[in-house]
């Protein structure tokens, strides 16, 4: 009977101190091993539009910017045509880009004339006034077309308020002239110039006004203080994250003289 009690203990001791060894014994320390994820960097995507669309020679990066803040901002009525004239060129140059948005390819590169009070070869000086004969910055919006004066032409709606408002009223229009072409530049050093309105040359201005009439955008750059300060469309590289935050109304523009 002592036999069989001697074994029933050993064999409670033996299954017993493990077990209490083991709570005594220290219990490692969690190891976090949290990572910090560097945040994404940013997609800018008129950077990859304007490589995917091969414009490095054909436009300034800068203009091209400003015109693709205009164009996500105002939403065109046809939003498949985008136009830029890039009024920092001489008029020797090809000044004029008409994009195709949806296709991502440029249709037409070509000579434009700025206003004859703007500047001789290049466009330095601009107005919304009657009676300047000076070329208007800004946003406008194609509108119809019509034979005048100057032949086939197309209505232009300025939409930026003190800075080229009063386009339809100073008849500033898209049209051909003579004085537009590759002969005149060879002649006399320079493209002739206009009343205020961006004249073409005339074997393209036919193609190039159906194209882009009845409710496309057009952006006039120029690298301008004034514009700068005074439109609500545009920000500048520096404020551009502040674009969406900020007031898009129009009604409000400061004058440009």
């Amino acid at each position: 009977m002592r036999s069989f009690i001697l074994v029933l203990l050993t064999s409670f001791l033996v299954s017993y101190i493990p077990t209490r060894l083991t709570e005594h014994l220290p219990k490692e320390k969690a190891v976090e091993t949290a990572i910090e994820k560097e945040p994404l960097p940013k997609i800018d995507h008129t950077k990859l539009l304007y490589r995917k669309m091969n414009l490095g020679s054909v436009l300034k990066y800068e203009a091209f910017e400003q015109a693709m803040q205009g164009y996500q901002t105002l939403r065109p009525k046809y939003d498949h045509i985008l136009t830029v004239i890039d009024f920092t060129l001489p008029s020797t140059e090809k000044r004029m880009v008409v994009l195709d948005m949806k296709n991502e390819e440029i249709l037409y590169h070509t000579i434009v004339s700025h206003g004859r009070n703007s500047g001789d070869k290049y466009a330095r000086s601009f107005s919304n006034r009657h009676g300047s004969y000076q070329s208007s910055l800004g946003f406008y919006q194609t509108e119809n077309t019509y034979q005048g004066g100057n032949g086939y032409s197309l209505v232009l709606n300025g939409l930026e308020k003190g800075i080229n408002d009063q386009a339809k009223a100073r008849a500033v229009v898209i049209h051909g002239a003579d004085y537009c072409s590759e002969s005149f530049i060879k002649s006399t050093g320079r493209l002739g110039r206009s009343y205020g309105c961006p004249a073409l040359p005339r074997h393209v201005t036919k193609p190039i006004i159906n194209t882009i009439k009845n409710g496309t955008l057009l952006y006039i750059y120029a690298d301008n203080p004034e514009y700068m300060a005074s439109t609500k469309i545009v920000r500048d590289m520096d404020n551009r994250g502040l674009l969406a935050q900020h007031d898009m109304g129009v009604d409000s523009l400061g004058a440009l003289n």
